[in-house]
């Protein structure tokens, strides 16, 4: 990879908001998005484990805050380049014991799974923050001085509106491009 000009991000992904659903009911939401923009991604587990839900999360699983949920965080990286921590939560009361609390990543999807376990998807919101990234953060997406994140949270519940899956997108807010889509004929400036 060349080097960027100075200023440039190393890399540059697109991330659709909200995400179309042929590509959230891939294997990967990454891969898939990063594949069709021609981008050499990859991805590798980092942590699944419990640990204690933080007020977001929470509010999203209906919990309370510092209760034990399931984690499952990955790395994305294009090229060699750290652009996304994503961590999936789920309810461990719900969702411990079964195959979503194991180590290895979910075959042959995330959503093929939930829906194993009875889950149908019924509605799922999503909200994005700016904000400067924690130490850890800075280090795992390898960030330069005052670079930013851009966290997307997409919270998702059934159709009998039991919170099923809370994803948080940890982006390198410099090396993403948001693109933001209307319901098919709807779209207005």
């Amino acid at each position: 990879m060349d080097d960027p000009k100075p200023g440039a991000p190393r890399v540059l992904v697109r991330r659709a908001l909200p995400t179309e659903p042929a590509v959230r009911g891939s294997a990967s939401l990454f891969l898939a998005e990063a594949r069709s923009q021609g981008l050499n991604a990859g991805r590798r587990m980092l942590y699944v484990g419990t640990e204690p839900a933080g007020d977001q999360v929470a509010a999203c699983l209906r919990v309370q805050p510092q209760t034990d949920v399931v984690a499952r965080r990955k790395l994305m990286t294009v090229g060699d380049v750290p652009v996304r921590v994503a961590t999936s939560y789920f309810r461990a009361d719900l969702f411990g014991g079964t195959r979503l609390a194991e180590p290895e990543f979910v075959r042959p999807s995330l959503q093929s799974a939930l829906t194993a376990l009875g889950h149908a998807f019924g509605r799922a919101e999503e909200s994005l923050i700016a904000r400067p990234p924690t130490p850890s953060e800075r280090d795992t997406l390898e960030l330069d001085p005052g670079e930013w994140v851009v966290v997307v949270v997409r919270a998702s519940y059934s159709a009998e509106d039991v919170p099923v899956h809370v994803l948080e997108t940890i982006c390198a807010a410099s090396r993403h491009v948001f693109t933001i889509t209307q319901v098919s004929g709807h779209d207005e400036f």
